[in-house]
């Protein structure tokens, strides 16, 4: 759980300063709306990431799924390995358009597990595949 919650945190500053990335939701950036709750609350800030893209477009979500190499692309996100879910083809794709906006799950909406891998593997990755 250590590296999960360190690399996590490595992950969300990566994106959270990345020109191509709109939103980063982490609950350890001193930005999300309840970082002060979750320190309080949590030991560590665990190893999920969503993210959403400065354009808002479907079409880098699904450039930035066929890049990821050291991600696989699941819709589970437990275990060891880092992971990457496309929640409006995935987990939600059933869900209509219209609740799944109400719920913040938008077209250019990317989860990611992060696993404990090198964190600096799981930083490169990101890089290349939001190239």
């Amino acid at each position: 759980m250590q590296r999960h919650c360190e690399n996590g945190q490595k992950v969300a500053e990566f994106l959270e300063n990345h020109p191509k990335v709109k939103k980063v939701y982490y609950p350890g950036l001193q930005n999300h709306p309840l970082h002060e709750i979750a320190k309080k609350q949590m030991r560590g800030f665990g190893g999920m990431v969503s993210f959403t893209f400065v354009s808002g477009k479907k079409e880098d979500a699904i450039s930035f799924f066929e890049k990821i190499k050291l991600f696989t692309v699941a819709q589970s996100l437990g275990g060891v390995e880092s992971l990457a879910s496309y929640p409006v083809l995935m987990s939600h794709a059933s869900v209509p358009e219209s609740q799944r906006l109400e719920m913040g799950i938008t077209d250019d909406l990317v989860r990611l597990s992060i696993g404990i891998e090198d964190d600096e593997d799981i930083l490169e990755d990101l890089k290349q595949a939001l190239s």
